[in-house]
């Protein structure tokens, strides 16, 4: 029997243990997609215990509390820092399985160097221990960064932020470049009864009345083009599924006025309006040489009553079951038939959808780029042993493996750097199996660039880092 989390931890074969020994582990990170705080970096964030590292806004480990019926007030609540961290170690002796058991363990190992297991009698211990090495200061926010291995991190940014903290950042010379992500939600999202507030807000950033569609689309620009100028390289766009509305420039022009004013929309009018945004904006990103992420497949907040209390993310969203290829493959084609089909990541919260994905981005690919057309890592509740041996079969199968553009964060903590060895390990092992079953050859050069490609590489040449 392996021992729990040795050096070996996910690696069943001996050629899996050298690709990932000799050259998986130690090559830097692209975290081209996350959702760090680039204030927090700018001042290098201390944190007064490990509660506030792991418990201060991780929705994936409340959901968990949850369920193993933990009162809220030790989740989200005024309890004390240390009792949460107790009920957090008491849920996750039940976990067996579940990804956070393995990433909570990780990290102990990685930042703290705890070597055992946390439990509900090893709670006193580990609190103890994590304490200490954080009240030091050897734990702080861009220490973790450096310590990490960290190259580039893509932070996620709203069209009319100031990006202020990336300028600070730049200017102080941090050792980790940490650049700005485009991600234009609230100016998509015209069902939502904050939208006309948040125009208001874009027309005084932009300096442009947004009076319709043309309008709108004009500050869009203005503003894209000072994310570009401060580094950026990446937008991204969260999508309750991928869809297309045939519409014409008039019918868009008029359904933003009707919004402006005050009237409902019919869901074919969102629709219409949604599909133009998004040809629009796949169009600049071409232009700008901009990568495109779209991640779409989630039901957000089926339980109000939590909602109401705490708001978005709060652990209550859940995969949804609708999408559709027809959709998808006419948005695609709308840009590529104008040859403005920027590079593209597609990320399916529904596992379902994996195959469809594959199938989809093989008709877009170009010779322009390698890999132009991306099906992105298992995302959310993908983000685990099953998802991604999935996600990354699905892509063998149907495409290119040895293109793929690897892990990202996905993350709001700075000590989720692990999850980049974790999915490092689950891929040499997937590799390794092929080549020990005869499936592969063992011709170390070319697996030395499949796998330093899917761990580093490729991301670096594709985002042009």
């Amino acid at each position: 029997m392996k021992r729990f989390l040795d050096k070996d931890f996910l690696l069943e074969t001996e050629t899996a243990k050298r690709l990932f020994h000799e050259y998986a582990e130690n090559m830097p990170i692209i975290d081209y997609h996350c959702h760090l705080n680039p204030k927090e970096i700018y001042e290098d964030m201390k944190y007064n215990n490990i509660t506030e590292v792991w418990l201060g806004g991780d929705h994936y480990k409340w959901r968990q509390m949850r369920s193993n019926g933990v009162e809220e007030k030790y989740i989200t609540g005024d309890a004390s820092d240390k009792d949460k961290f107790i009920k957090w170690a008491e849920t996750l002796e039940m976990a067996i399985g579940n990804p956070l058991y393995h990433w909570s363990h990780l990290e102990l190992k990685k930042y703290f160097g705890y070597g055992g297991y946390l439990s509900s009698e090893t709670a006193e211990e580990v609190w103890e221990l994590c304490n200490d090495k954080l009240k030091n200061g050897d734990l702080s926010a861009r220490k973790l960064i450096e310590v990490s291995n960290v190259d580039v991190i893509c932070t996620t940014d709203d069209p009319v932020d100031s990006l202020e903290w990336h300028k600070k950042i730049k200017e102080d010379n941090f050792s980790v470049r940490v650049l700005p992500t485009w991600r234009p939600d609230k100016a998509l999202h015209i069902e939502k009864d904050s939208f006309s507030d948040y125009l208001h807000t874009l027309s005084a950033v932009s300096g442009v009345e947004i009076k319709d569609f043309d309008s709108l689309i004009e500050a869009l620009k203005i503003r894209m083009d000072f994310f570009v100028e401060k580094g950026c390289k990446v937008s991204d766009h969260g999508l309750e599924y991928i869809m297309y509305e045939n519409y014409t420039d008039n019918e868009v022009n008029e359904i933003l006025k009707k919004k402006l004013n005050g009237n409902q929309l019919s869901e074919t009018e969102q629709r219409k309006f949604k599909t133009a945004f998004m040809v629009a904006m796949g169009k600049e990103y071409a232009k700008k040489n901009l990568v495109m992420q779209l991640h779409y497949g989630v039901i957000r907040d089926l339980n109000k009553r939590i909602f109401n209390a705490l708001g978005a993310d709060a652990g209550i969203d859940a995969v949804n079951n609708y999408s559709s290829s027809v959709e998808t493959g006419r948005y695609l084609n709308a840009l590529a038939e104008e040859n403005l089909l920027p590079k593209t990541i597609i990320y399916p919260l529904n596992s379902s959808d994996f195959d469809a994905v594959g199938t989809i981005i093989g008709c877009f690919q170009d010779s322009d780029t390698i890999g132009k057309v991306q099906h992105g890592s298992g995302w959310w509740f993908n983000d685990n042993k099953t998802g991604m041996i999935s996600q990354m079969t699905s892509l063998a199968n149907l495409g290119l493996l040895g293109n793929f553009i690897g892990m990202l964060t996905d993350s709001r903590s700075f000590l989720s750097y692990t999850r980049h060895e974790y999915f490092r390990r689950i891929m040499c092992n997937l590799i390794g199996n092929l080549v020990e079953n005869g499936e592969y050859p063992e011709d170390e050069k070319s697996l030395k660039k499949i796998v330093e490609g899917i761990s580093y590489k490729n991301a670096k040449r594709y985002f042009g880092f």
